[in-house]
């Protein structure tokens, strides 16, 4: 495993308490953190680990939605004009994963403002969603990785010594947590690769209930 020399990876941890393939989104080789999250997109560095488990309010604590180690960090312009991510713009007349998109902020080249596509966060008429832009922009900074499982609503349960190592448990039901023991994130870490299980491997949980 590779580390960052003279510093410890972490591994940041939240509740993914919607679940539609748009934050995270999952596809097209690359799990991508874009919108949501402000601070995870503002700390997290290349090597750390996200990892997003479920809501009690859905009957999903105690599992993992998705996991990815952090391979870049481009900001949002850098995002858009990338050709790796082109097809993660959002078509909201394709497929669900599509629809789903989280590619969806540009500046406009002449006012400079913040251009938001018409996409899962904007108003329900396709105009830009101001509450949205401004929570989502506040941090230029997006997650992508390179290495990742998603198994959405499909994840499995997080086995209990992850649950209560050494009186840390990996699971938090507000904000997020990056502050676990080294042996704890290798440990982890290792567990996961051990399930040799990669890239996209179930389908969004809310995909179920969403048009």
């Amino acid at each position: 495993m590779h580390v960052r020399e003279g510093q410890s990876l972490r591994l940041h941890s939240y509740v993914v308490a919607r679940d539609y393939g748009f934050a995270p989104n999952p596809f097209y080789g690359f799990c991508t953190l874009a919108t949501c999250k402000p601070e995870i997109r503002r700390t997290a560095k290349v090597e750390d680990w996200v990892v997003g488990t479920g809501s009690k309010e859905q009957d999903r604590e105690g599992r993992i939605v998705y996991a990815m180690r952090v391979s870049e960090t481009p900001s949002f312009s850098e995002y858009w004009k990338d050709e790796r991510f082109r097809n993660k713009r959002p078509n909201l007349r394709g497929s669900k994963k599509q629809a789903f998109g989280d590619n969806i902020y540009h500046k406009d080249a002449k006012t400079g403002r913040w251009r938001q596509q018409d996409s899962h966060h904007s108003l329900p008429d396709g105009t830009p969603n101001k509450n949205n832009i401004a929570h989502d922009t506040r941090v230029d900074r997006i997650l992508v990785g390179d290495e990742y499982v998603y198994w959405g609503g499909n994840g499995p349960l997080i086995p209990k010594r992850f649950r209560n190592y050494q009186g840390h448990d990996l699971c938090t039901r507000r904000g997020h947590k990056n502050k676990f023991p080294d042996k704890m994130v290798n440990d982890f870490i290792a567990w996961l690769r051990a399930r040799d299980e990669k890239g996209y491997c179930g389908d969004p949980l809310d995909w179920a209930i969403s048009p």
